[in-house]
């Protein structure tokens, strides 16, 4: 650790150097005069609040003298106005808060200086987020700032016991974590066991916001898909998650809050469900429920009945294919399914002023005339049509791309085993759903195992609004 001196223009000198100050451009110093005294300001340009930094300039210059100021923190108690600041002798600590958004003052006599978080960050409004959008209810949403999200968080739940529990992350990057949670509900050995993996994070860079902190928070499972963690960009829906007990986790530059524990039956629920009656609410879920197991088996389980026509003459005509085909069902099955993410990838990228001409070229060129070109069969494209509407039923991409994977694996497997290869598939799907170890908590599972059937039953049933109204 590096400390600073009573000597000023040694101090000026090692703040220059490190901060880039004839390097960056953006990298705003000014000399001043305060009391009588040599001092020196640093700011990021775009970061600094100017209205305020211009107040507290005028006060300081309008100074005749520093009495009763022997330290930096008595400088501070008598002549700093502004509430969020703090005296700071590391040199390293002070760089830091720079890069973070602070003002650095540094005055002659002292050896340390004052950190004063007057920023102003660029930030956009809170609209609702594209995805979990509900027909009532708020329409507001997280943003890249966690001031602002957390303002959110305290809009709605204005308890005492409501705990924002701050954290900082990697070499670099210093980016900061919070751990939101209750502090009279919450799981104390969950909650140590969070805190322990945000601490252990060894990471030189978080670019990837809560991605880059939830991959170094968990053991490396790559080759399992299914997501381990559950996102939100929703405040209402993280502060029912708080109420209940559990830990919401935000990330500095990402609108998307981690919720923990993350358990598989988590992603069966919406926002919407809340937002209508119980009984409606309950339809919806069960709904989603059937929706996720077709999306999983309707096409495995259909390429296994036809691949044998004699399966399908008893009761099950419908299911045949009507017309000749001359390229192999498993592959126009998997070309479809390429089919539908290339659609997916191609809208991702497309300019918003070309998306309704995207989606009609699209439409005719992969679809009408696929199967006019005998590429596909209309039994399929139907089939794939289904999935791929299915998918955007549950608001989990992670999970609905997991679960094409799953899918992809069944097919092959049906391919190369026929009745065999059907039950392997599933029973591998046990098993990584067994197997699948998340960040903290009981286990993914839960509660189905271990069980816990008043749990249970509220997954499946969506209950009234209870004293704890979430």
């Amino acid at each position: 650790m590096e400390y600073l001196s009573r000597d000023y223009e040694s101090n000026v000198q090692r703040f220059n150097d490190l901060l880039g100050t004839e390097r960056c451009f953006d990298m705003i110093a000014r000399d001043l005069c305060i009391g009588n005294r040599r001092a020196r300001i640093w700011t990021i340009d775009g970061y600094g609040d100017d209205e305020v930094i211009e107040r507290m300039i005028s006060f300081w210059l309008s100074l005749p003298g520093v009495p009763n100021a022997e330290t930096m923190q008595d400088f501070i108690a008598h002549y700093v106005t502004f509430s969020e600041v703090n005296a700071e002798k590391d040199v390293e600590k002070a760089i830091t808060s720079v890069f973070l958004g602070k003002l650095l003052l540094l005055v002659e006599g002292y050896d340390a200086c004052a950190l004063i978080d007057a920023k102003s960050f660029p930030v956009r409004s809170v609209e609702e987020p594209s995805s979990g959008k509900v027909l009532r209810g708020s329409h507001d949403g997280f943003v890249e700032t966690l001031v602002t999200n957390a303002a959110l968080l305290r809009r709605r739940i204005r308890d005492p016991q409501l705990t924002l529990e701050g954290h900082r992350v990697s070499e670099k990057s210093h980016a900061d974590v919070v751990i939101c949670y209750l502090e009279n509900k919450v799981d104390r050995d969950l909650l140590e066991e969070i805190r322990r993996k945000v601490d252990a994070i060894d990471a030189r860079s978080i670019s990837m916001s809560q991605e880059s902190v939830a991959e170094s928070m968990m053991k490396p499972q790559w080759w399992n898909p299914l997501p381990k963690v559950r996102y939100t960009e929703r405040p209402d829906t993280a502060t029912a998650c708080i109420m209940e007990g559990d830990i919401v986790v935000l990330v500095d530059n990402s609108p998307a809050a981690m919720l923990l524990p993350t358990h598989f039956f988590d992603f069966v629920q919406e926002a919407n469900d809340f937002y209508f009656p119980p009984l409606v609410g309950t339809y919806l879920r069960v709904l989603r429920y059937v929706v996720f197991m077709l999306t999983l088996f309707i096409t495995p389980v259909w390429y296994l009945l036809v691949k044998d026509p004699s399966r399908t003459e008893e009761g099950l005509h419908f299911l045949a294919i009507a017309g000749d085909y001359e390229v192999p069902l498993l592959a126009q099955l998997l070309l479809a399914e390429f089919i539908v993410d290339l659609l997916k990838l191609a809208s991702l990228n497309t300019p918003s002023v070309f998306s309704n001409s995207f989606s009609m070229i699209g439409a005719l060129v992969l679809g009408d005339f696929a199967v006019q070109a005998h590429w596909l069969v209309p039994e399929v494209l139907a089939y794939m049509a289904f999935v791929a509407i299915a998918n955007f039923a549950q608001p989990s991409y992670e999970l609905g791309y997991s679960f094409k994977l799953l899918r992809l694996m069944l097919l092959l497997l049906v391919g190369v085993g026929d009745w065999i290869g059907f039950v392997v598939g599933c029973l591998i799907i046990v098993l990584l759903l067994a197997t699948t170890k998340p960040i903290a908590g009981k286990g993914y599972l839960y509660p189905l195992c271990p069980f816990n059937g008043k749990k249970m039953l509220s997954l499946l049933i969506r209950r009234p609004i209870g004293r704890d109204n979430t």
